[in-house]
Formats: C-alpha cells, structure tokens, sequence
C-alpha cells in the first residue's frame, strides 16, 4: 500500500510534470512519475520533508575549487586537495564545491564525457567520498549540456539509443535571434548523423551540445545520475546553466516556464532522497530573473547572488557605494528555507549580465576599461540584432582590486579584506573561490596556453610552493590567507551572521557602506561598516542605534565601542563589525 506521504509526493510530481509534457497520457504520466521515484529511491517515502527548513547556519562557509587547482607529484589531486583543505581550512570552511570531477572534453569539465565517472586524472568515487565524509560536498549538475564526443552523442550520430532523441535539433532557416545567447559562436552546429545533416542546439559551444528535456528519457537519465551522487556523498546539487535549459522557438529560451517546474521537480526528488540536501540554481542573468528562481520557496534552497561581485568591485574601485547600497535597499529578504549564496569571485569571471539596470552603461564601460588596465580580458555574447555585448570580464579577484579607478596603488591586500569582510556579514551563505583565499594573481600563461580568458583565473598551485607561501607570514598569500581566516573564525560564532537573520542598510554617506544585522531570535546585533575608500573616514557611534544599556565591542579590533558620543577614525578599506554580544575570535 502507498503511504500518504509517497501518495501527496506524486500527486504532486504528476500535475507539475502534466503541465510540462502535454503529448502524455494520464496513464504515461502516472508511469513516468512512478519510474521517476523508483530511480530516485523514494517509491516508499514515509515522511516528506519539512518545509521551510534551513539547513545552514553561521558556521557555514564554502570553498569553491577545482579538483586540481592544488598539485603534489605522485599524488592524485583530489587526495592533496583534501589534505590541503584539513591543514588550512577545516576550522573555518565546512563545504566544499569540487568543480566538475568528471571526464571532459573542454570548458574545464563542463562539457561532460561520463557523468557517472570520475576524471581519473584526479583520482576516484573513494577520494571524492573520503571529502564528504569531512565537509558537505557540492557538485555540479551539468544538466543543460554535454560533450559532443559523450557516448549519448555518439549515438545520436548514429541513430542508436540511449542517445538517439536526447538532444536539441532545429531547422537553420528558422528565426532565432530572439534566442538568448551567452556566447558568440553560431547557435545551430549542423552535423551528419545516420538520417542526413540535422542542425544541433549549442548554447554554449559546439563541443556542448544542448540536452532535450522535452523527451522524459532524458529527465530519467539525470535522476538516476542524482540518486548515484547522493549515493556517493554529494549534498548540494548546483544546476549549471539551468535558465537554458528548455528551448521552445519563437521565444528567449531563457528561463522559461517549463524550467522552473522541471527545478521543482528536481528539488522534490532530491529532497525526499535526502532531507537535507540542498538545490542551487546557477542563472548568471540580471537581478530581478535570478531570484525568481526561489519560487514560492519550492525551486531552488540557495540562489547565487550574481549581483555582489561586479556591484562590489565597482564600491571598491569608485570609492562611492552609492549602486551598492541601492541594490542591497531592493534585495528582498529569502524565505525560511531559502538562502542568497553570496560571492565575489569564482571559476568564472564577473558577470555583466547582473548588473544590467544597477549599474549604468558608463559605469559598466569604466569597470571593463579598469579592469583591462589591471591585465584582465574581456568575454563577449551575441545580441538579438547581432551586436557583441561584454558579458563578462575574467581576472583574479587580487588583480581586480589591486586598485582605484585612478590606477595601482599599494592598498591591494586591505581592498582585497574589506571586500570579504562586506560579503562575509552579509544576509546568506558566504562562498569563497580558492584562489580568492590564496590571494592568487592573474595566470597570464595558463591564459596563453589554453587560448581561453577564464584560464587567467585558473591557475594551479603546486602543494610545496603554496605551503612555502602560506607558512611565510610576511607573504602575499599569508597576508589575504591569515586575513580571511580570521574574519571567517570570527563569522562563524556570531548568530547574527546566520544566513536567515535580519538585514537592514544603513545611510551612512557615499564612502562608508553599512548594514545592519540581528540575530533570528533577537539577542544579538551586529552593526557592519566599511570605510570603501583609500581615504581616511569618520564614522560617528551617534548615527548608529547602539541600545544604551549594553556594551558594544568591535568583532575585528576588540575596541570598545560603548560610549554614544565616540567617533571612530576609520583607515582606508577598514571594517567594524560592532556588537552587543562578544564571542572569542
């Protein structure tokens, strides 16, 4: 007999997937639905998860990484990169997003050969479940896309299954320039198959060939690919590129109704499987189209805010936080049970797209010629009238803030702090890229090497090098390593900094950028304050609400911040993090 919760599970999962895939029958559907809990492990589900659940708290930081930006000869990567993250980070980093460890073809693991393999370049399931056992391990789901030379593709060629109806085909006469497009190759890439020339769908580039999830087979093939990770320790599921991923013609293609229920459905099996599973939706697109992606707090548990990183970096570079402050004043709070996913650098560059209606066309051109100046390159898209748009710039986040607007100047490492410390109190899950907690410069040859501008932010360390670094303290990689160490040592007892806990801006003028936090059951307040400008700054206790009968301690400093009529000199790029309750750091 069916338990009541398996039988809610799939009146639910039948009308969500109805309204996707028309051409089924009652009877398909409710078979489709059955096959789908099978595969995902949950035909006998006794109790739905509870809604509105977080699953994270302050103590939660994420390191994002490849499995082989960190080397030791004879050893595999992912066995050093764990060894590495146990010696450095494991007192204040708790998760962990190993970028596509699978086999590829190109686009550094995200053109898929085997999903279900890991690349043995790096090592295998045991090394990637010996991390899981000590950090909660995220993974991508490369669900948009896969390699053209993947075993699916093959024999789509061919004419053979499973393969044969998985991918995207269009007719080349049709109009797409509607299509959104985050690239500049051609959308459609003819190759012959076993019926003639047919034209494939390439979002991306013509070694990613876009999946077909109008045909439920290939939805089946990326549950059961869900069930193994879950099996192997995966607990976050980051679904790249998921805004492409259904096509319908004579529309944007991006971020489509269908999209969001198929997120839906893929939320409800993987956290029925696991309870506290976690889904992120990777959607680099402008702000308000992002946090869609939340829904009615049933899509996605954690949303990138794509935002921060160019927003953020333009403060810095401008000394104004007046797009800043404007933008944070709009961001609505997430839901119980949902969460922003704050960044500023990753394996990818700095996004354009979301800063599109935050930042103006000036401004943008400014940041671009900036950045350029500072070594970094620029990566451009196609528009609907066939114009070349920037969509993103890449450079190393040390290279990005080595200075002003005005040019270089030597307030790199206190820039580069004060940028993590405004991301580290803000509402959300605070994640930070590898290279960012190394203080890595751009990787001019890796760049030359690969031909591709994200490689200059790629750059792979040799173990010995980087414990040589790290271990001399007078080093740039010390001082950002040291540094971010301590702000995140410090986060991670304050229950103000839950990612849930309230958030409200404060007005204190154009180069000071403040918000205000307070713990979920109101005991705590943290009052956080950047000076984002190379110049001297006054911050008066009086403009802040500093309840009179408790005392007040800065977090960062220890300085004792209790009398109203105290006006702290602020040093270019310094942060307070102001509180009535004092944990030890």
């Amino acid at each position: 007999m069916t338990s009541p919760a398996a039988s809610i599970l799939q009146q639910r999962l039948t009308e969500q997937l109805g309204s996707v895939y028309h051409a089924l029958t009652a009877v398909e559907l409710t078979q489709l639905v059955a096959e789908l809990m099978t595969i995902a492990g949950i035909s006998d589900l006794e109790e739905l998860p509870q809604p509105y659940t977080n699953h994270w708290d302050q103590r939660d930081a994420v390191v994002i990484t490849y499995g082989d930006s960190i080397l030791q000869s004879d050893h595999k990567p992912l066995t050093t990169l764990k060894n590495f993250l146990d010696r450095y980070l494991k007192n204040v980093i708790n998760t962990v997003h190993i970028l596509p460890f699978y086999p590829f073809t190109s686009d550094d693991g995200f053109s898929v050969l085997d999903y279900s393999c890991v690349n043995e370049s790096l090592g295998d399931w045991t090394d990637i479940t010996n991390i899981a056992e000590d950090y909660r391990l995220m993974a991508d789901l490369v669900i948009n896309h896969c390699s053209a030379r993947s075993r699916w593709f093959q024999n789509f060629l061919a004419g053979r299954n499973p393969g044969d109806d998985y991918f995207v085909v269009a007719d080349p006469t049709i109009d797409l320039s509607a299509v959104t497009r985050p690239r500049a190759d051609p959308l459609l890439r003819p190759v012959d198959t076993a019926s003639g020339i047919q034209h494939v769908w390439c979002t991306f580039s013509h070694d990613q060939v876009d999946l077909n999830f109008a045909n439920p087979q290939v939805l089946k093939q990326f549950v059961d690919i869900i069930k193994q990770y879950l099996d192997n320790g995966v607990r976050i599921f980051r679904l790249d590129a998921i805004a492409y991923l259904w096509k319908e013609i004579g529309t944007n293609c991006v971020n489509l109704d269908q999209t969001h229920t198929l997120v839906r459905v893929l939320r409800s099996l993987i956290e029925c499987a696991q309870s506290d599973a976690v889904v992120i939706t990777e959607t680099n697109i402008p702000n308000r189209e992002n946090i869609a992606y939340f829904g009615n707090a049933n899509e996605a548990h954690w949303v990138y805010n794509f935002s921060l990183p160019p927003l953020l970096i333009n403060t810095l570079l401008t000394g104004d936080c007046g797009y800043l402050k404007q933008w944070i004043m709009s961001m609505p709070p997430a839901r119980a049970g949902t969460a922003y996913f704050n960044f500023i650098a990753s394996h990818d560059g700095i996004g354009l797209r979301p800063a599109e209606g935050l930042l103006s066309d000036d401004e943008i051109t400014r940041l671009i010629e900036r950045m350029q100046s500072f070594g970094g390159r620029v990566s451009w898209r196609v528009q609907s009238d066939g114009s070349r748009k920037a969509y993103e710039i890449n450079i190393s986040l040390s290279d990005a803030l080595q200075g002003s607007i005005e040019g270089s100047d030597h307030y790199g490492v206190p820039r580069f702090l004060c940028a993590h410390a405004v991301m580290l109190g803000l509402e959300g899950v605070p994640a930070l890229y590898v290279h960012s907690l190394l203080g890595t410069r751009n990787d001019y040859q890796r760049l030359e090497n690969s031909g591709h501008n994200r490689a200059i932010n790629r750059h792979q360390w040799q173990l010995d090098e980087l414990c040589n670094r790290l271990d001399q303290k007078t080093s740039h990689e010390a001082a950002i390593h040291d540094g971010l160490v301590r702000l995140l040592t410090i986060r991670r007892q304050q229950k103000a900094f839950h990612p849930n806990a309230t958030q409200f801006t404060l007005h204190l003028g154009s180069q000071l950028f403040g918000y205000w936090r307070q713990s979920i059951d109101r005991e705590q307040s943290i009052f956080c304050v950047s000076n984002i400008a190379k110049s001297t700054q006054r911050l008066a206790l009086s403009d802040l609400n500093l309840i009179d009968n408790q005392s007040w301690h800065d977090l960062i400093s220890g300085m004792n911040c209790s009398r109203r009529d105290m006006i702290l000199t602020m040093a270019p790029y310094q942060t307070v993090w102001i509180s009535n309750l004092i944990e030890p750091a």
